[in-house]
């Protein structure tokens, strides 16, 4: 048991007389304390971020389709384009010129025809012509003006060419015999001859070189409106002293 010294607590009979210095029990030895010597504080620096590496670059082969959209592409012409007129289609009408007393009368054939006798449309035309004092048997001058005209090619059969020939062809019969008053009865006539529409039915217009004129809504007109016959007659008043005067 590794035990140097034994002494009992109580004396032993026929023991051998104890040791004085065995009984006495050794001073526990006192360990100074430790100091620990005072260290330096450091100060607390603030955790610094590492930096980040710069990145580089690399070019990477692109696509087909990514390298056709890096061509620059050509400024757009800003001038504005203009655009073409789309072609007017010819106009369609058939006009016949006739003559009573002093006054040329131009006017618009219903039915395309030329005037028969027992046309309600030419019957009409008698009666406007007795009411104004002029001959009621009007007499034909020329054929009836049709347009557009068929054998005329890939000439220009627009408004404004109908709009020509038609005066023309008005200013050659004039030169021939000169009339009072021209009467223009139908819109195409109105529009044709006196470069007017059907807001100046029933007015006195002054017609370059053709002269004064006096527009008037169509026979067919005014046979499914007879209503507008009555504004026909104030007009015919109104300007009655033209074509009376002349006769005289």
């Amino acid at each position: 048991m590794q035990v140097v010294n034994w002494l009992p607590r109580t004396e032993l009979p026929f023991a051998a007389p104890s040791r004085p210095e065995l009984l006495d029990m050794p001073e526990p030895e006192i360990e100074a304390p430790v100091v620990a010597a005072p260290q330096a504080e450091t100060p607390v620096q603030p955790a610094v971020r590492p930096t980040e590496r710069q990145k580089i670059e690399v070019p990477r082969p692109s696509s087909p389709s990514t390298r056709a959209s890096t061509i620059p592409v050509e400024e757009a012409d800003d001038t504005p384009v203009v655009a073409k007129p789309a072609p007017v289609p010819p106009p369609r009408f058939a006009l016949q010129l006739l003559r009573a007393g002093r006054c040329l009368l131009l006017v618009e054939l219903p039915t395309g025809e030329s005037f028969q006798s027992r046309d309600p449309a030419y019957l009409l035309l008698k009666d406007m012509l007795r009411a104004a004092g002029l001959p009621d048997a009007p007499q034909i001058v020329g054929e009836p003006v049709r347009w557009p005209w068929l054998n005329r090619g890939t000439m220009d059969q627009g408004p404004e060419a109908a709009r020509d020939f038609v005066q023309g062809f008005l200013s050659v019969q004039m030169e021939a015999a000169p009339c009072a008053c021209l009467w223009l009865i139908g819109l195409p006539a109105v529009r044709f001859a006196g470069e007017a529409d059907a807001e100046a039915f029933n007015r006195e217009l002054q017609i370059e070189g053709l002269g004064p004129a006096w527009a008037i809504p169509g026979l067919e007109l005014l046979m499914e409106e007879p209503q507008r016959k009555a504004a026909v007659w104030q007009a015919m008043r109104r300007l009655m002293a033209r074509w009376k005067e002349s006769n005289e």
